[in-house]
């Protein structure tokens, strides 16, 4: 496996290694130690998993009381996957870092507590699977609009393509949320 950081603390790129040949491929979505040597060391308690059409951009959510730690991949399809720091007092806060995760380079985003979290489907149909450090709470449910002009996102596609949920629409703008409602910088 391959560990790539990103230019954004904690957040790190995993190439896993695949084994193809005319039958198809095998890889080992996910080894406990190997996470851990690699500066993960938060359980993983929860996997869920999501499947949308094209066009369709998840996010960006993030938790507050319960964060959670994602790693991500892609199991069928292509996003665009994006990381977004929205600690306050974080050096890089309001920074983004994107990648292209699909069925072809199997790459997986870890994804910090306190960061937020979108994606936008490039393909057909993705499904989508997400490992979690922490367990869903309904009600500690935040986010910052898809748009938000401090972040600044290219999602790489045009927005009369998008297709989004009517929570993530009513998603405040990053300068207009109360720092109360924001993660800490933990160094």
């Amino acid at each position: 496996m391959i560990v790539k950081e990103a230019p954004l603390q904690g957040v790190k790129v995993f190439e896993p290694k695949v084994f193809g040949d005319e039958r198809g491929y095998f890889l080992e979505a996910f080894q406990s130690q190997r996470y851990k040597n690699a500066g993960i060391d938060l359980d993983f308690v929860q996997d869920n998993i999501s499947r949308s059409s094209k066009g369709v951009l998840r996010g960006l959510h993030y938790q507050l009381r319960h964060p959670q730690g994602k790693l991500v991949t892609v199991v069928r399809g292509r996003v665009f996957d994006v990381a977004a720091d929205i600690r306050k007092e974080s050096p890089t806060f309001g920074q983004w870092f994107g990648l292209i995760l699909d069925d072809q380079n199997h790459k997986q985003l870890y994804i910090p507590p306190g960061f937020a979290h979108g994606f936008v489907v490039l393909s057909d149909h993705v499904d989508f699977c997400y490992k979690c450090t922490d367990y869903y709470t309904p009600d500690d449910e935040y986010g910052v609009a898809w748009n938000d002009k401090t972040i600044a996102i290219d999602w790489h596609i045009l927005e009369h393509n998008l297709v989004l949920s009517d929570k993530d629409r009513q998603y405040q703008q990053l300068a207009d949320i109360s720092s109360e409602l924001l993660p800490k910088y933990s160094g």
